[in-house]
């Protein structure tokens, strides 16, 4: 990592974070979301809040409690962005989840628990993730080791006889390999004896009779010319026998009458209870090269270690970004459609403020979790929230409008800006793009324009108009009616926009 913060590791937390001032999280963030300064204050100095938790005494350290934020501001200004690239800054598990998915119990829905069983799965894909890139090179070695047993099967003991087939690669890339599938060794008294269908791998020219220690020694030496055409490629569309492990699946099941929605992990759980079955499948070398490699992954990779580590940083890290919180709000007492709202409020309060949620991985404590909820709140606001419920949200940020300035700086700046995208979209094609400055700022105009005259649905305005300026370039690529540089100027977003943004009844319609 730079001094100045510009490259900072999206992966880990332990070794590092102690390195990540609020100031230098902020210019991360920086380089993905344009504007809201006082939403990446908030949210940089919670993360770091919960690096200075770990340092101080143990006694105290239970007793400080994360950071909880609401942020509020329109859709399309940054909430989701902002908690998304926090998460993968700090490497900690992260689930966005809508409250309106949530009913009160005793409805059909989503229970509010569900969220941080999610949230358990995802850490421990994580950490497994962490855990195989660690072991990926001994387990390719190994998976290369049993390829070349498929190839060429190990010598056999049968009655003082030793027999062993070799399976001769054939490449339509390779010379003088052609012939029968495969060579047989028979090493006894007499010696060896090839089958007349042996190829040029495999068999020593001019022997004819052999110890079990030289068949052994040629053997090997087969062993190595196959390992050289496998590195070089030239077996891959060689078929070979692998047995795979077959989970048992629910598909099909009739399930008992209120279980149809079940949560996820039920489901799973139910699936590991029931007997796996393996069964052999012939497959071409580069299928069977990904299986195998997978199963030296889960045989190297301790899984109790891993749970026991994703669980931990679920528990000290993890970060639920709750949006749509807003849609749960509202005025106390109605009923109707309306009547779960404060019934899943309360569910929440439970989750946010802290207890131990059941998952099948063992029972996990929600006190040091950080939740950031979001909400556009235009009808409602954060004090129709249940009182208990406010509380345990302390810090309110609100994110302003994003205005045409904005837009400028969203189409060109960030790392994976929308002018960016384009241009390798068309470049992907054997095309070119080149954006100019004036179309750039048209282009922003025209967006801002639409979001006051119609909703304002934010910087997702941006990609309609993006869209409906290149669908002819999009559809004529490759070849077609396009020229070799196309140039996005104002001329360009005027001849190809004025029509549509003019007619107000196409506005609507398409942009």
């Amino acid at each position: 990592m730079t001094g100045d913060g510009s490259e900072v590791r999206e992966e880990g937390l332990e070794d590092w974070l102690d390195e990540l001032t609020p100031r230098q999280i902020v210019q991360e963030l920086d380089r993905y979301i344009i504007g809201q300064e006082n939403a990446k204050k908030s949210v940089a100095i919670a993360l770091r809040n919960r690096w200075r938790r770990q340092q101080v005494d143990e006694e105290l350290r239970d007793e400080i409690l994360p950071n909880n934020l609401i942020l509020i501001g329109p859709t399309g200004v940054g909430k989701t962005e902002i908690a998304r690239r926090l998460a993968r800054l700090a490497g900690a598990p992260f689930t966005k989840v809508e409250a309106s998915k949530f009913t009160e119990v005793g409805y059909v829905g989503r229970d509010v628990e569900s969220m941080i069983r999610d949230l358990v799965e995802i850490a421990v894909n994580l950490v497994r993730g962490e855990r195989e890139d660690e072991v990926q090179a001994p387990a390719e070695e190994a998976a290369e080791e049993r390829l070349l047993d498929l190839l060429l099967p190990p010598l056999k003991e049968d009655g003082g006889v030793r027999v062993g087939t070799a399976r001769r690669p054939t490449s339509p890339t390779s010379s003088g390999e052609s012939g029968g599938d495969s060579s047989v060794f028979v090493a006894g008294p007499s010696g060896v004896r090839m089958s007349p269908e042996a190829g040029s791998v495999g068999q020593d020219e001019g022997a004819s009779t052999s110890s079990p220690a030289s068949l052994e020694e040629r053997r090997e030496r087969t062993r190595e010319k196959l390992r050289t055409l496998l590195r070089d490629g030239k077996l891959e569309e060689r078929m070979v026998e692998v047995e795979v492990q077959q989970s048992a699946s629910l598909d099909g099941m009739m399930l008992p009458m209120g279980m149809e929605g079940m949560d996820h992990n039920f489901t799973e759980m139910l699936q590991d209870m029931l007997p796996k079955r393996t069964k052999r499948r012939s497959v071409k070398v580069s299928e069977a090269r990904r299986i195998l490699i997978q199963e030296e992954l889960d045989r190297l990779v301790d899984m109790d270690e891993v749970v026991n580590e994703a669980m931990e940083r679920t528990e000290q890290n993890g970060i639920v970004f709750l949006d749509e919180v807003d849609k749960v709000a509202g005025q106390r007492g109605t009923t109707g459609p309306d009547v779960s709202r404060e019934g899943v409020q309360r569910d929440l309060l439970p989750i946010v403020e802290g207890s131990n949620v059941q998952t099948k991985y063992g029972l996990i404590r929600t006190d040091h979790i950080l939740f950031i909820a979001a909400g556009a709140f235009h009808v409602s606001k954060p004090s129709d929230l249940i009182p208990e419920l406010q509380g345990r949200f302390p810090i309110r940020v609100e994110l302003k409008a994003l205005d045409e300035s904005d837009f400028v700086r969203i189409l060109t700046e960030p790392k994976n800006a929308l002018v960016h995208q384009y241009r390798a979209l068309v470049e992907a094609e054997g095309a070119r793009i080149r954006f100019e400055e004036d179309g750039v700022r048209e282009i922003a105009r025209i967006a801002f324009q639409l979001n006051e005259r119609m909703e304002n649905i934010g910087a997702r305005r941006l990609q309609t108009v993006m869209t409906t300026l290149l669908e002819h370039e999009l559809f004529e690529l490759p070849g077609g009616d396009v020229a070799e540089e196309v140039v996005v100027d104002r001329d360009f977003v005027d001849r190809n926009l004025s029509s549509i943004v003019e007619d107000e009844d196409l506005r609507r319609y398409i942009l």
